[in-house]
Formats: C-alpha cells, sequence, structure tokens
C-alpha cells in the first residue's frame, strides 16, 4: 500500500519516468503541431489587426504569469510529505492570489488601453482575468497528479486541451471573425483542463483551514516565484535594450534569430522538466539513487540536443536564409553567437531540477538574481555593438557563470561537482570539436540545400559521439541510450506434436 495517497505507488519510480518521459515528449510533439495548424487557419480566418491586439495584452499576461502561481506546485510536488490539510491551504492560496490577480488585471485594463492608444485592449485585459481564476482552480490538483507521477493521464489532458482550444478559436472565427476567437481559444485551453485535473486527481478540498507546515511551504514558493521574476528580466531586458536603442529592426533580427534557437531546445528540456523534477523529489532521501537518475538522464539530453545545436551554428549563414527567407540573412551571425550559448544551456538549465528537488527555492533565486544581474551587464556592455554584440557578450556571460553555477549547485545534495565534469564533459568537448568540424567542411557540402543541412547535422552528430566514445562514461552512456530503444522478442517456435 502507499505510505500516502498522494504519493505514487511503491516500486514504480524508475518505469513512471521513462512512461512519464515518452508520454510528456509525445503530448508536448502534439501540441506544437496543434500549435502549428492554429497559425495556420486562424491566420486564414482572421486580420492581423486581431493578431495585434491579442499580442498588446502578452506583456501584461507573462507579467502576471510570474506571481499566479507562487511556486506553490512545486512546493506540493517537491515536499517528502504532504498532508490533507497541506494541500487544502495551497489550494486556498492559490485561489486568493489568483483572485487578487484578476482584480489587478481588471483595474489595469484602462491603463493598458491607454497606453497603447487602442480602446479594444482594455475589454480583452479585463476578460483575461477569467482563465487566471481558472488556473488558480486547478493548479493544486494539476500539482498532485505532478506528485504522483501520472504522466500519462496529463499527456492525455494537454493534448486534448490543446485539440480544444483549437477547435474553439476555429469555430467562434467563424462565426465571429474578431480576436474574440482567439480569446475563446484561451478560456477553453484554460478551464477544461481544470475541469479535469478535478476529475482525475480524486481529491476535494475542505474550508480554509491553516496547516502546521504552510510556513515553509510559502517560503518555499516564494524562492520559486523570486527566481521566476529574476529569470523574467533576464529574458528581456535585451529586447528592451535593442529596441530602445537600435530600433524595431535589429531586434526583429535578434528575436527571430533567438526564437529559432530557444524553441527547440525548450521541447528537449522542458517535457524532461516535468517528469524529472517528481522523480528526484522522491528520491531525494536516498542520495545514491538520486545521484544515478540525474547522471543517466542528463548525459542522454546532451547528446540529444547538443550535436544539432553544433551544426547549427556552423551553417548558419545556410540554415537561417534557408528557414526563415534571405530577408533574414543578417541574423545568422546573431544566431551563431546565440549558438555558443545554447551548447552550454542544455547542461545549466536543469540545474534547477537539484534546486527544486531539493528544497533549495531561496539559494535558486540567488542564483537567478546573479543570472540576471550578470546577463544586464552583458547586455550593456555589447549594446554600442548592436544586436551581434548583446548576443556575443550574453554568449560570453553564459560560459563564464557556469563553472560558477555547477560549484554552487554541488556544494549541497548527493551531486559533486566531479560527477557533473565526468557526465558532461564527453559532451561539451564532443560538441565544440562538432562546430569546428563543420565549419571545416562547409565548402564541400552539396549545392541541394535541404541535403547539405542533412551532411552537416550527420557529420555533426558523428563527431560528436566519436569524440563521446573516448571517455569511459560516455560510452556508458550511449550503451545506456542502446538499452533504451526498443527490442524485437523473437519466441522460440515449438515442433509441434
Amino acid at each position: 500500500m502507499n505510505a500516502s495517497p498522494f504519493d505514487p505507488p511503491e516500486g514504480s519510480l524508475r518505469n513512471s519516468v521513462g512512461r512519464g518521459a515518452v508520454a510528456t515528449a509525445s503530448a508536448q510533439a502534439l501540441k506544437v503541431a496543434t500549435q502549428i495548424l492554429s497559425v495556420i487557419v486562424l491566420s486564414r480566418l482572421l486580420s492581423p489587426q486581431d493578431f495585434g491586439i491579442v499580442a498588446m495584452c502578452a506583456p501584461v499576461l507573462a507579467f502576471i504569469a510570474l506571481f499566479q502561481d507562487f511556486g506553490l506546485t512545486q512546493a506540493t510536488v517537491q515536499k517528502s510529505a504532504v498532508t490533507h490539510d497541506d494541500v487544502n491551504y495551497l489550494f486556498w492560496i492559490n485561489i486568493a492570489v489568483s483572485v487578487g490577480l484578476a482584480c489587478l488585471m481588471m483595474g489595469a485594463a484602462p491603463l493598458v488601453a491607454a497606453l497603447y492608444g487602442e480602446q479594444r485592449v482594455g475589454p480583452l485585459i479585463a476578460a483575461m482575468a477569467v482563465p487566471i481564476v481558472a488556473y488558480g482552480l486547478g493548479a493544486q490538483h494539476l500539482a498532485l497528479l505532478n506528485r504522483r507521477m501520472d504522466f500519462g493521464r496529463l499527456a492525455i489532458i494537454e493534448i486534448a486541451s490543446a485539440v480544444a482550444g483549437f477547435c474553439t478559436a476555429v469555430a467562434w472565427a467563424t462565426i465571429d471573425r474578431s480576436y474574440w476567437a482567439l480569446y475563446a481559444g484561451t478560456l477553453m485551453s484554460a478551464i477544461l483542463p481544470t475541469v479535469c485535473y478535478w476529475a482525475s486527481s480524486r481529491w476535494v478540498p475542505g474550508l480554509p483551514r491553516k496547516s502546521e507546515g504552510a510556513g515553509a511551504l510559502l517560503n518555499f514558493g516564494a524562492g520559486i516565484t523570486g527566481f521566476n521574476f529574476a529569470n523574467f528580466f533576464a529574458r528581456n531586458l535585451d529586447n528592451i535594450l535593442i529596441g530602445r536603442y537600435w530600433g524595431n529592426a535589429e531586434l526583429g533580427l535578434y528575436d527571430r534569430a533567438y526564437k529559432l534557437l530557444l524553441f527547440p531546445l525548450s521541447q528537449v528540456t522542458n517535457p524532461l522538466s516535468k517528469v524529472m523534477v517528481p522523480a528526484l523529489s522522491r528520491l531525494a532521501a536516498e542520495p545514491d539513487r538520486y545521484r544515478s537518475a540525474y547522471l543517466r538522464v542528463m548525459p542522454l539530453m546532451l547528446v540529444v540536443a547538443l550535436p544539432g545545436v553544433a551544426a547549427a551554428i556552423a551553417i548558419a549563414d545556410m540554415l537561417i536564409p534557408f528557414v526563415l527567407g534571405e530577408q533574414w540573412r543578417q541574423s545568422s551571425d546573431i544566431f551563431r553567437a546565440l549558438g555558443f550559448a545554447g551548447l552550454l544551456q542544455p547542461l545549466n538549465n536543469p540545474a534547477g531540477w537539484l534546486f527544486i528537488s531539493q528544497g533549495r527555492s531561496g539559494e535558486f533565486m540567488r542564483w537567478g538574481i546573479v543570472t540576471a544581474v550578470t546577463s544586464a551587464l552583458a547586455f550593456v556592455i555589447g549594446l554600442p555593438h548592436g544586436a551581434l554584440g548583446v548576443a556575443v557578450l550574453y554568449a560570453a556571460s553564459e560560459y563564464a557563470r557556469t563553472p560558477f553555477l555547477w560549484l554552487y549547485v554541488c556544494r549541497k545534495g548527493p551531486l559533486r561537482v566531479a560527477d557533473v565534469v565526468r557526465a558532461a564533459m564527453p559532451f561539451v568537448l564532443g560538441s565544440h570539436a562538432a562546430v569546428a568540424g563543420v565549419w571545416l567542411v562547409r565548402p564541400f557540402l552539396a549545392d541541394h540545400m535541404v541535403l547539405a543541412i542533412l551532411t552537416a547535422g550527420i557529420l555533426s552528430y558523428a563527431i560528436t559521439l566519436a569524440v563521446v566514445l573516448l571517455f569511459p562514461f560516455g560510452r556508458g552512456t550511449m550503451r545506456d541510450a542502446v538499452g533504451l530503444l526498443p527490442k524485437r522478442t523473437i519466441k522460440p517456435t515449438r515442433d509441434r506434436a
């Protein structure tokens, strides 16, 4: 029997992680496909002005989202043992925060409309209060499903919500071709999962009542929120500075290069984060298993992500015009500079898994502040040289921060700096060697663009793996990767009597 109805079944951790990674990645792929289809279909039904009005709301919503959860879902997932009173208390805190933010949005709606000089933005901002409250209603039920590692059910809910939101927006747009169709899709994508979380979690809240462990849970959530705020600052200041001092054309080149790099990387790291944080949290009291789990997953992520980034860096001047169009060729050098930061981010971003699963949200927040300050300093130093200068200095800051990040993370907990170096070094060295190797053969690539890009990618993976196999840990990781491939079972035939 379970030690707690809020925990996954005993002995199910290893299988849950494997199945969860597959289910979450599959859901992510289907969500991306739905989003692409949504862009294509709704772009034919609605005008650019409709999308522009919704885009005006995006900065406000992104800022509000920093405080909406208040880190309390992660608190529920991470804590070694939770009670009904704990979850019930956090549920009502989530409701109070969501209602407060909703009221703030409705009050700020006229001010936002006046800022843009577009009166239609005001009612839309006010209406966005409803999805915020809907999220607050389901936040703790979602956290319980994550804590139980019920990733298959969560994947189904994510897919159903994405499809339902798309269908709702399209149906509304066929009747009323206005920006309200986009709002209708957003609303459906907020309400449906909340209903599903309630139905699936098998937990019903009671009346508001304080829990004895409430203080620790709120402190943990505050640390997560502090990191998110610092990260939001670091992720947006570069756009603000470039737009302010160099104009929208230079900002457009920087933005497209950044999005083209960040989007593929996020498709690798985001699904794994949803699986690894609950899994590592359950292993926090077992140092050897905790270390083993992290050191098995992190290198596999690196071998998937880094060779692709390396190839993209080496052939950026071919890749960018092919993917985005000839008019974006100027962003190739910006993309290449940001790509070097991309060679370290798949290693550094999972450090958050360690901070959260070990209950070190305060340290997580402090590291977020360090990242924000050093990134801001890099942006300011690079700004006189335009978007390319900002990109180059940002990549340099990523390299400068990396050793200090791992010294800070590994000063506590089961993982040691030597463990990280031993696990990551083969893949980091291999990907940098791949950049050089693909760069040298660029003149000999085929004239056909698709064939040239495929050749560069294959060569990058081959060079990376060749370097990886020089290291004992690298060879062990590749054996693990081969072991994950589906095996065909051949049943012996029996002679019939």
